[in-house]
């Protein structure tokens, strides 16, 4: 009985021609690519699966065929595979990763890069194979890929922020128009340069330290950086820095993103200046009184002098009440009109928080007189030197000291303590008043938001005072129960 072809193969001798022939025939079938044998007729010898499923074709109707009579004459002619098939025949010449685009009817486009490779037997080319590989997927998914970095790109060059990323060393990769705009350094001219040469000097040891501790795979980290630009001026800007990851959540740089704090620091001086008024509004009847006292005791004075009093001691002593009651009331009005003009400064420099806070109290000492409140200085002897700026961190203590006295109303006592460790300073202002109720703690920071009757406060003024603090790399907290009065504790950052 005749046996099965494959039976036949599997009992032959293990160095037959069937064999091999059967292993060449498993080894072409498995390949996951197309392959065609050509001969030198230019008709194909032989195919495997690959290329008759995705062809969607029948060995009958493709070995023996001509390339015209499988392929589209359109396509031979585009990629001039006659011509590359010949050249492997008649002159051993291989052809290597072209790339082919090909339609059969019905089916959806496919892209290959083909290679042609002649097949000597004997020193002679008998055969050519056309290997053709599918890219069609990867073609399809790189072009996905470039449509996305198109689009992150477009993204980052539309941003209205400034987007930069540096590598671990600090020098700029990347740049974005904002930037280009703000800091008036085009790409190429700061390509490779350290970030912290655009910032100002005072600020680059902490820039630095920032992008240090960014290294060793911190979180993202906020802060505030003046831009020095082309023109050599400065431009605020606030900056939030995260590490740089790639594929191998390995950390190969940081990600900048800065915006322009120039509108922002108008709004906020404006806003500073309507708040010194409402303070103002809120101070008018201690203001008042503590002028009236001074003139009151130089119109006594004056009386007695117009009375044309002979004795000169009496005369010399009503002229000195006079002066002495002109300088009080003189330092009065001077104070505030200090406290009330607007602030031109509004850059950090070095700032003795001990002095800002007795110059603050000062301002309210008469406020506090008239509603019965007793103050309690515990300030140290020597400054405590802080980076920040004067009138704001007078606004904001302020601020937390008429809120104590509004709490308050029938008197009590306001304490204020300083104290400073190795790497901070905080002060605590504490008072007697009824308290904050549990549900208003965590509001009493926001804005507008306000327990007094209508137009009695605006909800400002804490507002206003944790934002100043926030901007001086502060904290403010606060720990209050009913009936028990408040503390609010500030910490700052000490030079």
């Amino acid at each position: 009985m005749e046996q099965p072809p494959a039976m036949a193969a599997e009992s032959a001798s293990p160095k037959s021609p069937q064999r091999y022939q059967k292993l060449y025939e498993m080894l072409l079938e498995a390949i996951p690519s197309s392959v065609l044998l050509i001969n030198r007729d230019l008709r194909i010898a032989s195919v495997n699966r690959n290329f008759l499923e995705k062809m969607r074709r029948s060995p009958a109707d493709t070995i023996g065929r001509r390339l015209d009579e499988v392929f589209p004459a359109i396509i031979l002619d585009h990629v001039n595979i006659d011509g590359r098939l010949r050249q492997a025949l008649e002159q051993n010449q291989p052809t290597r990763g072209e790339r082919m685009t090909y339609r059969a009817p019905g089916i959806p486009l496919r892209i290959y890069y083909y290679s042609v490779l002649p097949f000597s037997w004997n020193g002679k080319v008998e055969q050519a194979m056309l290997l053709m590989e599918d890219v069609t997927e990867q073609v399809r998914l790189s072009e996905e890929v470039r449509r996305v970095e198109r689009h992150l790109a477009s993204v980052v060059e539309s941003a209205r922020d400034m987007v930069l990323s540096t590598d671990n060393d600090g020098k700029i990769l990347t740049w974005n128009t904002a930037a280009e705009h703000l800091s008036g350094f085009g790409f190429p001219a700061v390509k490779g340069r350290a970030f912290s040469d655009f910032c100002a000097p005072e600020q680059q040891a902490e820039m630095n330290r920032v992008f240090a501790s960014l290294k060793t795979g911190q979180d993202s980290q906020m802060a505030e950086w003046d831009l020095v630009t082309r023109d050599g001026g400065q431009v605020q800007v606030s900056w939030v820095c995260s590490p740089l990851i790639d594929d191998r959540s390995k950390t190969v740089g940081v990600v900048a993103v800065g915006r322009d704090l120039t509108e922002r620091r108008k709004f906020e001086a404006q806003l500073l200046q309507s708040q010194k008024l409402a303070a103002l509004g809120v101070m008018a009847g201690g203001i008042a009184h503590e002028v009236r006292n001074p003139l009151a005791v130089c119109s006594s004075a004056a009386q007695f002098l117009m009375a044309d009093q002979d004795d000169p001691e009496l005369r010399q002593e009503c002229a000195h009440k006079i002066h002495a009651g002109i300088n009080r009331a003189c330092m009065i009005i001077e104070n505030l009109l200090r406290f009330a003009r607007p602030s031109v400064e509004m850059a950090r420099q070095q700032t003795d928080l001990t002095a800002v806070l007795k110059e603050t109290l000062s301002l309210v000492t008469t406020q506090a007189r008239v509603q019965k409140i007793e103050l309690v200085s515990q300030l140290t002897a020597g400054p405590v030197w802080i980076s920040g700026i004067e009138a704001l961190l007078q606004q904001a203590f302020l601020n937390l000291f008429l809120n104590a006295i509004k709490a308050m109303p029938d008197g009590g006592v306001l304490t204020t303590a300083l104290d400073s460790g190795a790497d901070e300073v905080w002060v605590r202002i504490s008072d007697t008043g009824h308290g904050i109720s549990p549900q208003d703690l965590d509001k009493i920071f926001d804005p507008f938001y306000t327990t007094a009757p209508v137009g009695q406060g605006s909800g400002l003024g804490l507002s206003i005072s944790y934002s100043i603090i926030k901007q001086h790399l502060g904290t403010i907290e606060v720990d209050s129960s009913v009936g028990a009065g408040a503390t609010f504790t500030v910490r700052l950052p000490i030079l």
